[in-house]
């Protein structure tokens, strides 16, 4: 199971541009939690405490115990808005979770013996990370923080897909329950092919060759025209 994280929480009862605004110049980020059965409550988090917490790769993928006053509620990070310029939090979402109830959420991949694959060391390929993430299902209590995918014996020119993904007990991958076709590819290795860039020689030959054209067509154009043709 995924690490617990704990947030503390203040309601917020206005809304509005203006008063996210005046919430950040406060050092606190507006959000929003939803879900679980009940109404949409607007709240606001100290923006020091989740900025140290979004240093932690596993805060994006682990079930959050929100604290409102005497009051807990467990959920899970479905949205987070920065600042296109700063390393600023302007706005994020919660998703109230029920112990019973799955719950549907993007994991990232861990690549495990990446410089020791079969196809890097014996066959001198590089590696292609083609998802860096997969979207799982599963009960909270089963959440993963991460999903480990051993790259060891992976050879030269040859690719993992989904189904390949070791899952721990109760964690489903819904793409793959629609059909064969989904299975998508998730590492490859190749070897990276470099056009060869023309030597300095040859550039300057053929740049000679076209200046040669191009003399070529002025003179003929210039017979035909004393021709008067």
């Amino acid at each position: 199971m995924s690490k617990g994280f704990e947030l503390i929480a203040e309601f917020r009862e206005d809304s509005g541009k203006g008063s996210s605004r005046r919430l950040r110049r406060e050092g606190k980020v507006p959000a929003i939690i939803y879900g679980g059965g009940k109404p949409p409550r607007s709240l606001c988090f100290d923006a020091n405490d989740l900025g140290h917490k979004m240093e932690q790769e596993a805060f994006f993928s682990s079930v959050i115990t929100v604290q409102v006053g005497d009051k807990n509620q467990d959920a899970i990070l479905k949205d987070v808005q920065m600042h296109p310029a700063k390393r600023q939090v302007l706005h994020f979402d919660l998703q109230r979770i029920i112990a019973t109830e799955k719950i549907r959420m993007s994991v990232p991949i861990h690549f495990l013996n990446e410089e020791t694959a079969i196809g890097v060391k014996q066959g001198g390929g590089t590696i292609s990370h083609l998802m860096s993430e997969v979207e799982i299902t599963c009960l909270p209590k089963n959440l993963p923080e991460y999903i480990e995918l051993d790259i060891a014996e992976l050879e030269l020119d040859a690719m993992l897909h989904l189904s390949d993904l070791k899952l721990p007990e109760g964690v489903e991958i819904p793409e793959l329950a629609q059909g064969p076709e989904h299975d998508q590819a998730v590492v490859a290795i190749h070897v990276l092919k470099v056009a060869a860039e023309p030597e300095e020689g040859d550039a300057a030959e053929a740049a000679g060759d076209a200046g040669a054209e191009d003399a070529a067509g002025d003179k003929s154009g210039e017979e035909k025209s004393d021709d008067g043709n």
